[in-house]
């Protein structure tokens, strides 16, 4: 008997078998929560480049992953998940943390809109800070988050050194912040978010703003409370 397949049933076989091996299934969970170039992947999972670009190669095939260029070092590649792929994925195990705090270049648009986010649907403290803090928070930002319901009208932007606590779980959100950051906050999640303010249109800040969104989304349930930081701030 011939059976003519539809698209949709190749496409998912396709899917399901790159998710079928073990190496390919760690690379997608490491990328649940947060970017990442082909060498961290290959560092935090001990695989050598050869099988790191091999497994990349099926998981691309299979519509599984896409490639950025770093806004910070145009050497370095970003792989993230596809959003239409996450359908159904959860993360595995659970982060624990007294403070989530979302850092990026200027602390001007994308870490603060990405802590008022946090705070609205997590009931661990969140805070921002930025590498190399502008003067004020963005004008866009502000009216990008009061469209969708949020407010930076108190938001100030802060430098890291004035925020960062040992124990606190530090996201990345952009390339130069998870860059120039280096060993501080060595296990920070990374999430390519490009950076709205070169296009400086609103339109590029509320993309920005759902794609934190989609992504606070999918880490809020896989960070509880817990730690040792002392007490202090949590704005």
């Amino acid at each position: 008997m011939n059976v003519e397949w539809s698209s949709s049933v190749v496409a998912r076989a396709r899917l399901h078998a790159a998710l079928g091996e073990p190496a390919r299934l760690a690379i997608v969970d490491q990328l649940l929560l947060g970017d990442a170039s082909p060498g961290e992947i290959g560092r935090t999972l001990g695989l050598a480049s050869n099988l790191v670009a091999h497994h990349l190669k099926l998981l691309e095939q299979a519509g599984v992953l896409e490639r950025s260029r770093s806004e910070g070092d145009h050497r370095r590649t970003y792989l993230r998940l596809r959003p239409a792929v996450l359908t159904g994925l959860e993360p595995v195990g659970a982060l624990r943390a007294p403070r989530v705090v979302f850092v990026c270049t200027h602390n001007s648009a994308r870490s603060q809109l990405a802590a008022a986010l946090w705070k609205r649907c997590s009931t661990v403290p969140a805070a921002s800070a930025g590498t190399r803090p502008a003067q004020r928070v963005h004008p866009l930002a502000a009216a990008a988050a009061r469209g969708h319901g949020l407010s930076l009208s108190r938001a100030r932007t802060t430098h890291v050194s004035e925020v960062l606590r040992p124990d606190d779980l530090v996201v990345a959100v952009c390339d130069n912040a998870h860059e120039q950051l280096g060993d501080q906050a060595a296990d920070r999640l990374h999430w390519s978010v490009p950076d709205p303010a070169r296009p400086g249109t609103a339109d590029a800040f509320d993309l920005a703003l759902r794609d934190l969104a989609d992504r606070v989304d999918r880490l809020v349930p896989a960070v509880h409370r817990g730690g040792t930081s002392d007490g202090g701030s949590d704005d």
